[in-house]
């Protein structure tokens, strides 16, 4: 957990298959990973071979000119964007899933809001068995009882499978790579849409939160009453600073070398 490790301490709760993880930033723990963050949040809207590229092309600001097209101004849409980002490592890091997409790539504009499901994680198990994970996010300054509502009712949503627009959206991207192996699995995620055979024990849940307030008893309360058909996770990351932290985070990762 390269990221996570470093800068936080976690408290975890398990009851069968539900987790709850809350994590809390330890002293000095930001300093250790600030420059793993920002090149982390930097991957998510673009391949950092490109951006070095244009760099030696263009010189650093121009190619943190063209980062900055990628990466959101609106105050909300960063904080969207920033959970999706940090559920998403938190999911590749401590899970062993891989979120074989970075869908912010994606964006048919910086400041808003992509539709389906937040994150997907895949994983081929042992005997080539198919396992996924469907994974919502929350980023609130004051987390409460609605946004914790909201993401359990996404994941709920087409009886809690991954929404066909998005496994699609996954599985198109993987056929598109010179991958063999990511040929394969796009087909297999095709191969699911239609088929629909994955059994509910083998597409996990996780809903992501981040808040500048400790998580509420709702979130557990949540959590308790989720399925037990399947492996759910619940966690929290509660950053006191919250705007003012997710502001500066995007500022500086912007910035590329003496830009």
């Amino acid at each position: 957990m390269p990221l996570y490790w470093d800068w936080c301490v976690c408290a975890e709760e398990v009851t069968g298959r539900k987790r709850l993880w809350l994590l809390t930033e330890k002293a000095g723990g930001r300093e250790q990973i600030w420059a793993l963050l920002l090149e982390t949040v930097r991957t998510h809207y673009d391949h950092l071979d490109r951006i070095a590229a244009d760099a030696a092309r263009l010189g650093y600001e121009k190619a943190a000119e063209i980062l900055r097209t990628r990466m959101p101004t609106d105050e909300r849409a960063r904080s969207g964007d920033f959970g999706e980002i940090l559920a998403s490592e938190l999911a590749e890091d401590t899970l062993g899933f891989r979120i074989p997409v970075k869908r912010l790539r994606f964006k048919d504009g910086r400041n808003m809001a992509l539709r389906g499901d937040d994150f997907i994680g895949v994983v081929v198990a042992e005997g080539s068995q198919l396992r996924l994970l469907k994974g919502e996010s929350k980023s609130r300054q004051e987390l409460a009882k609605p946004a914790i509502t909201e993401g359990r009712e996404a994941l709920n949503r087409d009886d809690g499978r991954c929404t066909p627009e998005s496994l699609l959206f996954v599985a198109d991207r993987l056929l598109d790579s010179n991958d063999p192996a990511d040929q394969a699995l796009g087909r297999a995620l095709r191969d699911e849409i239609g088929q629909k055979s994955l059994p509910p024990g083998r597409i996990d849940h996780m809903l992501f939160t981040l808040s500048g307030n400790a998580p509420p008893p709702s979130l557990k309360a949540d959590l308790d009453g989720a399925g037990s058909d399947r492996s759910q996770y619940s966690v929290n990351l509660c950053v006191p600073d919250h705007g003012e932290f997710i502001g500066t985070v995007f500022v500086e990762a912007a910035k590329l070398g003496n830009a």
